[in-house]
């Protein structure tokens, strides 16, 4: 009996063309299989690795972990507590972080503000129509702050190749000495409304501190003179710039007592801009009061155009001659011989020094009911550089 061999090509076949390139397949598949299996185990030990951490903190009932490092509320709760019932056995001896030196000050018996606090005292500070928004703002430790100023060019000259070379000018330095003086503030608030749980203290108390602190630094940056207090930039001796000196500020005369003049009112403040100097008109800023403002958003050029344009985007400041305006209330109204105008690059003409920390003393005793909450502050400020700053008198010269 005979067997007959199945015939290649036909149906059955495996050991032909078509049989080589299913085997083949077949074995792809396979592969491609084995392979995604070992991708998906290997993604689903490293998602294991990944939330190892988490599930640990859970399971010990351990903080999240965070991007940065969190804030030590430890002072601000003690803090707290000092300023609602006058408890400052958690204040004492508790150790700021960054500083040699602990909350309590043994010196007046006050308590240093809480980071936070006092960084919202600051921000108000530096959003008011102040002096301040536009001064060079340092902190300093010491009870002085000193400004060194080169008051003259170095001296200079062109010279042959050969040529004898010749000693030049030298340059003097000026320092100017900046003292700081102690701001104080007294809000008060009753016990009862200390010891609601949901009054914000800590807000509060921020708030009134600071819009203390901004009404009478933003009056002393402008005619300070001096005791107990900065000095005033309008506080120094006002000459006419033709004349002008080192130590004192150069100022335009309008050519009119108390007014602008009737026939070019607005020549006065074109001069006054181009009285200051290139290097310091880039960064120059108009400072006067509301009054004053009313009056030169009158003014017209000869083209009939207002001088004065208000900002496009909100909270844009206005722009007097395309330079902008800071509203300071403590500038003077327009009279005979006021300097009710300034111009000038302040965060080169004038410096503000303080001491970043702030202290607060609880008092009890002195208003009852209420309970004062007196804030101290030590800070000072001057004129630093006498050339940034011009200024626009009223007068007839």
């Amino acid at each position: 009996m005979s067997t007959t061999e199945p015939t290649a090509g036909r149906p059955g076949n495996a050991t032909g063309p078509a049989g080589d390139v299913k085997a083949a397949l077949d074995g792809f598949i396979m592969d491609l299989k084995g392979f995604g299996a070992e991708i998906k185990s290997k993604l689903q030990d490293q998602e294991e690795r990944l939330t190892m951490p988490e599930r640990k903190t859970q399971s010990f009932a351990r903080p999240a972990l965070a991007a940065g490092p969190e804030a030590d509320m430890s002072h601000r709760n003690a803090f707290g507590t000092y300023l609602r019932n006058g408890d400052d056995d958690a204040l004492r001896g508790l150790a700021l972080e960054g500083k040699s030196m602990s909350a309590a000050v043994n010196g007046d018996g006050g308590y240093l503000v809480d980071p936070q606090t006092s960084e919202a005292i600051r921000s108000v500070l530096k959003s008011t129509a102040s002096i301040r928004s536009l001064a060079n703002v340092v902190n300093v430790e010491a009870s002085s702050y000193d400004v060194l100023i080169d008051t003259t060019d170095l001296g200079s000259g062109w010279v042959t190749e050969t040529g004898t070379v010749a000693e030049t000018a030298t340059p003097t330095i000026d320092r100017i000495s900046i003292p700081l003086y102690e701001l104080s503030a007294l809000p008060k608030a009753s016990q009862r409304l200390l010891d609601d749980s949901a009054f914000d203290i800590e807000g509060w108390l921020a708030g009134r501190i600071a819009d203390r602190f901004a009404a009478a630094e933003a009056s002393a940056f402008v005619n300070g003179d001096g005791v107990d207090k900065p000095t005033g930039f309008l506080n120094h001796a006002q000459v006419d710039n033709d004349q002008w000196s080192w130590g004192s500020l150069g100022y335009v005369a309008t050519g009119t007592n108390g007014e602008f003049d009737a026939a070019t009112p607005a020549d006065a403040i074109v001069e006054l801009v181009y009285a200051l100097g290139a290097q310091y008109r880039a960064n120059g800023t108009f400072v006067m009061n509301s009054k004053t403002a009313g009056k030169v958003r009158k003014l017209k050029d000869a083209d009939g155009r207002f001088l004065w344009s208000d900002g496009l985007a909100a909270g844009e400041p206005a722009r007097l001659l395309g330079y902008p305006v800071l509203i300071a209330e403590d500038m003077p109204d327009i009279a005979t011989d006021a300097a009710a105008i300034a111009f000038g690059d302040f965060r080169a003409g004038y410096t503000v020094a303080e001491r970043p920390d702030m202290r607060i003393l609880r008092d009890p005793f002195s208003a009852k009911p209420h309970v004062l909450f007196y804030a101290t502050k030590r800070v000072g400020g001057d004129v630093s550089d006498f050339a940034a700053i011009k200024l626009l008198k009223f007068s007839f010269v």
